[in-house]
């Protein structure tokens, strides 16, 4: 009788960083699991830190009751591309959280998402799909944060701000707090860069750098 089949899509560093979260998640004890794979098209090894590596062909190719995939690939756009080819194949989005992340009151969290180790979402937030919390990140109080974010290690999202689709905030980037009912926004597609401090909005596609951020010059 098959079993459900789990995939991690991506074996470079952030597959390989997710990779022990998912197999604690699922209670395995060792890397030797046949229901547990990475998945990547890019030519590579047999295994990878012991567990398969396969193409998608292959994923959908083996005998499951299900599927199951957690895209771990930085790149926001290759991301979705990758979830609407999952979609269309009847593929399912599994959310992959650490053990130790925390998450307090009210909290609600979309299809897809990573959660690191020692990241904290505390309470009153709305999360979308396919989120990607790196190590040490935190969201605090009343953020609203939209689909294909990805927050870098150490990013620290104070409360009443908001995140459009595909932001990319990079790692130590601090966003100051908003206030109630004007929060401190963060266009689609925007890129904070490493260390940033964010003080006041910041357009879609703009690109901002510095303390306190500023665009960055062409």
């Amino acid at each position: 009788m098959s079993r459900p089949l789990y995939g991690i899509f991506g074996a470079s560093g952030c597959g390989r960083g997710v990779m022990p979260l998912a197999r604690e998640q699922l209670g395995e004890e060792t890397v030797a699991t046949d229901r547990l794979v990475f998945i990547d098209d890019a030519a590579g090894p047999e295994r990878v830190n012991g567990h398969r590596l396969l193409s998608y062909a292959a994923f959908l190719a083996l005998p499951a009751s299900e599927r199951f995939v957690c895209v771990a690939i930085a790149g926001s756009l290759v991301r979705q591309n990758i979830v609407a080819r999952c979609e269309a194949d009847g593929v399912l989005p599994w959310s992959v959280c650490a053990a130790n992340a925390v998450v307090m009151d009210d909290v609600s969290i979309g299809d897809g998402v990573i959660l690191c180790p020692f990241v904290t979402l505390t309470s009153n937030i709305r999360i979308g799909r396919h989120f990607h919390a790196n190590l040490y990140s935190y969201v605090e109080h009343d953020c609203v944060i939209g689909d294909y974010v990805t927050f870098a290690p150490g990013v620290k999202c104070n409360g009443n701000v908001w995140i459009d689709d595909h932001a990319y905030i990079g790692a130590g980037a601090v966003i100051r707090q908003g206030t109630p009912g004007l929060p401190l926004k963060i266009g689609a597609g925007a890129v904070v860069g490493m260390g940033a401090v964010v003080t006041r909005e910041v357009p879609p596609g703009a690109v901002v750098v510095g303390n306190p951020a500023r665009p960055m010059k062409k």
